[in-house]
């Protein structure tokens, strides 16, 4: 029984439109034929594939979708891993429903002529993209698609138990940051990573190019330590520190590490017991009293239920002996800013002296910005927690009027991060360091972490520096962590797979701040949708957790983040005293959303961010 006029006048109409976007999608495959040229085999499919997703979302497809479902077809939204495919398939039923497939095979065997050898359907699509994960990641874990990456503290270079622990809970890859400790202590780690699971791979970051803030210059030498109190000012639990070494930091009030405050005469607490007082007059002038709660040859446990400021030099004394305190660090300073107050960045690196008139100034980790920032780019400060926007920018400075600051002031430390999401840097993802590091990285890893990548010519310049030092096969993984490098990201994965074993890392962190929070799940998910489309692995990284590896509890949100991490190939949790409870929460997590999340069904609206100018 044939179908009637309307039904006729609507599907030609919907293979009309479909037909544009495959010819589109050739199109771009056409244009793009050197850089196909320079991949390698295993990944042109996906090259090709990923060239065809981006002409398709160049165009907004969410009127399209609804109709074609309409008639009982594919919506296009589970295209990404086979584009032609999907495409092709839906032209082929409206053909069969318009008892066209004659008069249509000749244009399908013309292009199934030209494009076997790189167009695939989706189901051979995700089975190139798990192969690909586990080149670069490994085997997929028993009972879960998603690794699970764990950075290693600095600590893991001397515990060899700590990494144990780790494996055994379930670490597929462990991540070593060049950006931390040295050669020698990344060669330790790595052997306790080795000698933990041979199976566990170990991908180490290049640091990249880090905008600091400068230093501020130290506070005064003084410790303050005091008593809990209840609502009523009572004291529900005395001030308890050590004098002189201290046994290993043990234990104070409440599982608390007790403050231990050094001395002059390392004798001195040998000759103290249990019971004994000592007084002291402290910074303040007030005279306070403290009892021996526990007594070694090298430190004595006190207590007072009183606040009490110490600095070098306050006397301690006792019935049998007097000691004086010894040498303390001093007081970390910070700038508190507040909205409306002016900051001013400057390359100058001296210790900054804080103010309180509102006007701060403050060193600045690369002064090679001051050349690329414009009057009324925006500026973020520690993860956001700051905004201002660039007034003036005189010679080797600029000034900042600060536009977001809590009520009561936020306080900006030395060595926080600086994000300029409206200017483009003039910079290279490689530093000197990086290229004296990547010596030792090439040793050791199985896979290097690319920070701070923001185009082709960053890949590449590592690319080359991995093919001089005899190292082509190491896994390459660019980590996406600002606009520029999103932006990039079609031209950076043309040029990526010309390494045989290669990933994207989503680094939500620095990327959040760039893009602005609200837009952060929508880049995110782009990120996700293309790297499927070119069959990469992804890397899901960033906070995943952090409360539980921080503090031993992790909130409700963090918990459902890390549940959206099952949509990509590893999950990457940072590091923290918990952390082993924190890889057996993951993977409990990843075991479950298993059998309920695979990747994504979404509306097709115009993709923007990495369309050319039409």
């Amino acid at each position: 029984m044939g179908i009637g006029a309307e039904r006729r006048s609507r599907l030609t109409r919907l293979r009309d439109e479909v037909e544009a976007l495959r010819d589109e999608a050739l199109a771009a495959e056409s244009s793009a034929a050197d850089q196909l040229s320079e991949v390698q085999p295993e990944h042109r499919a996906g090259a090709v594939n990923a060239l065809h997703y981006r002409a398709v979302r160049a165009h907004d497809l969410r009127d399209l979708q609804p109709r074609l479902a309409a008639e009982g077809l594919s919506s296009l939204g589970r295209m990404e891993s086979g584009v032609l495919a999907n495409l092709t398939a839906v032209i082929r039923i409206i053909d069969d429903a318009l008892a066209e497939t004659e008069s249509r095979a000749a244009d399908e065997h013309e292009d199934g002529e030209r494009t076997d050898q790189t167009h695939v359907d989706p189901d051979e699509g995700k089975d190139m993209l798990e192969g690909n994960a586990v080149a670069l990641l490994g085997d997929q874990p028993k009972g879960r698609s998603a690794r699970v990456m764990v950075t290693m503290p600095s600590a893991a270079a001397t515990d060899a138990e700590l990494v144990h622990d780790c494996a055994s809970a379930g670490m597929n890859l462990a991540r070593i940051n060049c950006a931390h400790d040295g050669p020698d202590a990344w060669r330790a780690m790595a052997g306790h990573i080795r000698d933990a699971d041979r199976d566990i791979r170990i991908a180490m970051d290049l640091a990249g190019p880090k905008l600091r803030t400068g230093p501020i210059e130290p506070g005064p030498k003084v410790v303050k330590i005091k008593p809990r109190r209840d609502a009523l000012g009572r004291v529900t639990s005395p001030a308890r520190f050590w004098f002189g070494d201290g046994p290993d930091r043990s234990e104070g009030a409440a599982g608390s590490p007790a403050e231990v405050v050094p001395v002059d005469d390392h004798d001195w607490p040998g000759a103290l017991t249990k019971g004994d007082v000592i007084t002291l007059t402290d910074a303040r002038e007030r005279t306070r009293t403290l009892t021996v709660d526990q007594a070694t040859p090298h430190g004595v446990l006190v207590t007072c239920d009183r606040t009490v400021y110490l600095t070098p030099g306050i006397v301690l004394r006792t019935d049998s002996a007097d000691a004086v305190v010894g040498d303390l660090p001093p007081v970390e300073q910070t700038l508190r800013v507040f909205r409306g107050d002016i900051l001013t960045l400057t390359a100058d690196m001296t210790p900054t002296a804080p103010t309180g008139d509102g006007e701060h100034r403050i060193g600045c980790s690369l002064p090679d910005i001051f050349d690329s920032v414009a009057v009324g780019d925006r500026v973020f400060f520690d993860d956001g927690k700051i905004e201002g926007t660039v007034s003036t920018v005189p010679d080797g400075e600029m000034t900042i009027e600060i536009t977001r600051a809590k009520s009561n002031g936020t306080k900006l430390k030395g060595q926080k991060g600086i994000n300029l999401p409206d200017t483009a840097l003039a910079m290279t993802a490689i530093t000197d360091e990086d290229v004296t590091a990547l010596d030792t990285v090439v040793e050791l890893a199985d896979v290097v972490n690319l920070s701070f990548v923001q185009g082709p010519d960053d890949v590449a310049a590592l690319q080359r520096l991995l093919e001089e030092r005899d190292a082509t096969d190491i896994g390459i993984v660019l980590k996406i962590e600002t606009v520029t490098g999103f932006e990039a990201l079609p031209e950076m994965l043309l040029q990526l797979m010309r390494t045989r074993r290669v990933g994207v890392m989503i680094a939500r962190g620095d990327l959040a701040v760039e893009t602005g929070f609200e837009r952060l799940a929508e880049v995110q998910e782009e990120i996700l949708w293309l790297c499927e489309a070119a069959h990469v692995p992804v890397v899901w990284a960033t906070q995943v957790l952090d409360s539980l590896a921080d503090r031993g509890l992790p909130t409700r949100a963090e918990v459902t983040d890390a549940a959206a991490g099952e949509r990509a190939e590893c999950v990457m949790l940072n590091k923290g005293p918990h952390i082993v409870d924190a890889i057996e929460a993951l993977t409990e997590i990843l075991s479950r959303m298993r059998g309920h999340v695979d990747k994504k069904r979404t509306l097709m609206r115009r993709l923007g961010a990495w369309q050319a100018e039409r």
